[in-house]
């Protein structure tokens, strides 16, 4: 670790699994802060022998993070595209510049794993402004009638209008 230097003390990284700032280097371990305020321990031999991701030694374009969604074949993928590109300018954490985009990553037996591509310019924001995305997603996708679903994940969009006050003619209003 001496040699390659993939982190210093102050940088937000993943090592496996764990995502937080660095706040410890020594010649046997590693100590993250997590964004909850936990202090992760992770031996040094765990981080040279596996990946290391600095996020903060991004580009000027800020640094890019994904946030996946399934949808089935039912809804054209065109449509899905637009609800998704709706979302980036309506959260401040995101940078409009480059352009977020959208990719179909795959055809599954049941539905299409699409992937909603943004920029950020602060690392330490990444998972609220994910957060932010899942939000905007849930209420958009319903409003719009379409069912997000998965290996494990069915949603029946009749059965939630039923009881989601923003949704018109929704029982839960009656």
């Amino acid at each position: 670790m001496t040699y390659m230097r993939p982190f210093r003390i102050g940088d937000r990284i993943t090592i496996a699994d764990k995502t937080g700032v660095v706040i410890e280097k020594s010649p046997l371990v590693t100590r993250l802060r997590t964004i909850k305020n936990e202090e992760i321990t992770i031996p040094n031999s765990s981080v040279l022998s596996g990946n290391t991701v600095n996020y903060s030694t991004f580009s000027e374009d800020g640094i890019c993070f994904q946030v996946e969604l399934t949808v089935g074949y039912e809804e054209p993928w065109q449509r899905i595209h637009e609800l998704l590109l709706n979302i980036p300018p309506r959260i401040k954490r995101v940078n409009l510049n480059p352009a977020p985009f959208v990719l179909q990553k795959k055809l599954d037996d049941f539905y299409v794993l699409y992937e909603l591509n943004v920029y950020i310019a602060k690392s330490v924001e990444i998972e609220l402004a994910k957060s932010e995305i899942f939000q905007s997603i849930l209420d958009d996708f319903l409003a719009a009638g379409i069912e997000m679903n998965g290996p494990h994940i069915f949603a029946n969009v009749d059965h939630v209008q039923q009881y989601n006050p923003k949704m018109p003619n929704s029982s839960y209003n009656n």
